[in-house]
């Protein structure tokens, strides 16, 4: 008589090591100081590295924010663009992003581009990014291929 009673498949259930959860960097974010207040004007967008990421950061109707640093549709720094009533306009090919969601609201482009959190405490702004955030947008504009 064969056992009905077959013992649980473990080979397939690996759990992942300490090692390979220690090298996934963590999605937890830090808050940077970047600049004083008074170095991002209303109307105005400047370039600044938060922790090897380059950022643009932006003051619209009186509240900073933050963004990844290169327009999605050719890689044009957003720094060098405008401010305008609708978001961020690239100064390459006028796409415009939306500054809470990243999303495209103009074309060309077509994808969002990135938005990090900010704060700003006694006349300084800190923009919060994760070491994920860091690996995937930073220093680089491009992301490296697979291959």
């Amino acid at each position: 008589m064969t056992d009905v009673n077959p013992t649980p498949d473990t080979q397939n259930h690996t759990p992942q090591s300490s090692a390979e959860t220690a090298d996934a960097p963590s999605s937890e974010v830090e808050f940077h100081r970047v600049a004083r207040s008074g170095q991002v004007p209303e109307g105005y967008v400047r370039r600044f590295y938060v922790n090897e990421l380059e950022c643009a950061v932006a003051r619209l109707n009186g509240k900073a924010y933050a963004t990844s640093n290169y327009c999605t549709h050719l890689d044009c720094l957003l720094s060098s663009g405008k401010l305008v009533d609708d978001g961020l306009g690239c100064s390459c090919h006028g796409s415009v992003f939306d500054l809470e969601t990243g999303a495209p609201v103009y074309p060309p482009a077509t994808e969002p581009i990135q938005v990090y959190p900010v704060r700003e405490e006694n006349g300084e702004v800190f923009v919060g990014v994760s070491e994920a955030d860091v690996k995937s947008g930073g220093p680089r504009r491009r992301k490296p291929t697979a291959g």
